[in-house]
C-alpha cells in the first residue's frame, strides 16, 4: 500500500504530478523503517532525521500531516513484517509506502570501491542514491555481494546503504566516526550505546587485516561479513558480530516488546 499526502491505494496504483524535481532531479530525502509485526522500529528517530536531511537542502516536511498519514497506511497494512518507506519531493509530496521485507543472505562478501563524497551532502540521506547503487554494481561485477565506500586517500567509511564494523588485528572493534560524513545511521546507535567501539578515521589497510566484520542497517539488523577484497574472514558469525546481534535485538525488545 502507498500514502500519497494522505491518499491510500495499492502502490501500483498511487501517483504524484510529473513534474515533481524528486522525480526530475532526485532532489528530495527518505528514509526506510523496518517493521515487525505492522509496528515500526525508532519511527521517531527515523523521522527527526528526514526532517534534518530535508532541513540540510533548504526542505521543510509537514510532520504534523504525515505522522497521522502513516499511522492511516500502516493500520491497513496490518502486523506484518515488511518496511515502511517515507518520501520527502521538492515538490512537496508526501509519500509513504509499504514493501516486503528484504531477504539477506547468512553473511555478506565485501570490495572496496573508491568513492568521492559529496560534501554538501554529508549525512543526508538524499533521493541522489544513483552513486551508491553503481558502487554496489561495481562490487558485484567484481564477485562481491556488496561495496565498501572508501575515499581516494583510502579512508575507510561505509556500505552504500549500511554501516561497517570490523575487529581490527589489535582486537578493537571500530566503525567509522560520523565526522567523517558517514551517515548517522539508526541501527548503528544501539550498537554504539552497548559496545566497546573504536570511532575514528580508519585507512582501509585496517579494514583488509579485520579478523571480523559486519554490516549494520535497518533491512540487514547486523549481518556478517565473510569476504573482504577477496580475502576469507573464517567462520561467521564471529564472537563480536554475536555481541552486536544480541545488542540489537536487545534495543528491538525495548522498544517494541518481546512479542
Amino acid at each position: 500500500m502507498a500514502s500519497v499526502d494522505g491518499a491510500v491505494a495499492p502502490t501500483a496504483e498511487a501517483t504524484i504530478p510529473l513534474k515533481d524535481d524528486g522525480l526530475y532531479r532526485g532532489d528530495g530525502a527518505f528514509e526506510v523503517i523496518r517493521l515487525y509485526a505492522g509496528r515500526p522500529f525508532a519511527l521517531t528517530e527515523h523521522l527527526d532525521r528526514l526532517e534534518r536531511s530535508a532541513a540540510s537542502v533548504e526542505m521543510t516536511v509537514d510532520r504534523a500531516s504525515f505522522e497521522p498519514e502513516i499511522e492511516a497506511l500502516l493500520e491497513r497494512y496490518g502486523p506484518h513484517d515488511g518496511l515502511l518507506r517515507l518520501i520527502a519531493t521538492r515538490g512537496g509530496r508526501r509519500i509513504a509506502v509499504t514493501e516486503p521485507p528484504i531477504e539477506h543472505a547468512p553473511a555478506v562478501r565485501l570490495a572496496t570501491v573508491e568513492f568521492s563524497p559529496t560534501v554538501i551532502l554529508n549525512g543526508v540521506k538524499s533521493l541522489s542514491y544513483a552513486a551508491n547503487m553503481q558502487a554496489t554494481r561495481l562490487a558485484k561485477a567484481r564477485g562481491a555481494d556488496e561495496a565498501v565506500l572508501v575515499t581516494p586517500d583510502e579512508i575507510v567509511l561505509e556500505a552504500p546503504t549500511s554501516t561497517l564494523f570490523w575487529v581490527s588485528p589489535q582486537g578493537m572493534l571500530r566503525t567509522t566516526t560520523l565526522e567523517v560524513g558517514v551517515l548517522d545511521s539508526i541501527t548503528r546507535r544501539p550498537l554504539i550505546e552497548a559496545l566497546d567501539i573504536e570511532e575514528g578515521e580508519w585507512p582501509v589497510a585496517d579494514l583488509r587485516a579485520a579478523e571480523e566484520a559486519f554490516l549494520a542497517s535497518t533491512t540487514r539488523e547486523v549481518q556478517p561479513v565473510s569476504e573482504i577484497d577477496g580475502r576469507d574472514l573464517g567462520d561467521t558469525p564471529g564472537p563480536r558480530t554475536t555481541e552486536a546481534q544480541e545488542a540489537f535485538r536487545a534495543a528491538l525488545e525495548r522498544e517494541l516488546g518481546s512479542s
